[in-house]
């Protein structure tokens, strides 16, 4: 008696963990499906539209900054108007202020010129000459050390002014690129991207041909059909850089007497 009691009391009891696990198997799923239609909302999660929202978050927040630099700029001129008026300088001394705005970039510069004009290759593009392998998706975009390659080829020509789509480079202005867009000094740019130079046009063509980064990017242009232009120019205006001097890292040298 107590052994068939035994007997049939086991698998009893070794049922109830396994019915035990079922329904916590059970339970978890549930919690998973409910989780993920409060994280989609009942939208697909594969196609959620935040990285839209964030898109055009940068969008809004690259017209407000925009929008202050203007205002930023018309400020500015007030405030070296009434500078000039009332700072009791000599012409010597006005002069050498007028030739460190110049080379600042805070001042409005004219003069001859070029464009030269970056873009992205069709995206259905191929090998457009022989015993050239297809093209990976990242050879058919601009890169950051493409843009930087055309400002440094620049400079190294001589330019007296760069401006990179519709705001002035100074010393502080940093280049860069995330995905396939540009972010410049706070705001976003898509290709096709403009740099224009004041300088001796034929002295900066001659920089840009001798740059050995663009040289390899000549080799793209031919092989898949990246964009390259360069325009000349006999009177071309860069505007003055309207955006904050100010220092946020580096700290200026002291000087001893």
């Amino acid at each position: 008696m107590s052994n068939s009691d035994d007997s049939s009391a086991g698998p009893r009891r070794r049922a109830r963990p396994v019915r035990l696990l079922t329904a916590a198997v059970f339970a978890l799923a549930g919690l998973l499906f409910v989780t993920s239609f409060n994280t989609s909302k009942g939208t697909n999660i594969r196609t959620d539209a935040s990285l839209l929202k964030l898109s055009d978050l940068i969008k809004e927040r690259s017209q407000d900054n925009a929008e202050l630099e203007e205002s930023t700029a018309v400020a500015r001129g007030r405030v070296d108007a009434l500078a000039d008026r009332d700072d009791g300088s000599t012409r010597a001394e006005d002069a050498k202020l007028a030739a460190l705005r110049a080379a600042s970039g805070t001042e409005e510069l004219s003069g001859k010129g070029l464009t030269v004009t970056l873009n992205d290759a069709p995206p259905n593009a191929t090998a457009r000459i022989p015993n050239v392998p297809e093209p990976h998706p990242n050879d058919l975009v601009i890169h950051q050390q493409d843009l930087q390659a055309v400002v440094n080829a620049l400079w190294q020509g001589g330019a007296e002014g760069i401006q990179v789509m519709d705001q002035r480079l100074i010393s502080t202005s940093a280049v860069r690129c995330v995905g396939n867009t540009l972010i410049l000094q706070g705001r976003v740019y898509s290709p096709p991207y403009k740099i224009s130079a004041v300088g001796d046009p034929a002295a900066l063509r001659k920089a840009l041909a001798a740059s050995p980064a663009l040289q390899n990017y000549q080799l793209y242009v031919n092989a898949y059909g990246l964009g390259w232009k360069v325009d000349e120019h006999k009177a071309l205006t860069l505007p003055a850089y309207s955006g904050t001097v100010d220092l946020h890292y580096a700290k200026p040298v002291a000087t001893t007497p």
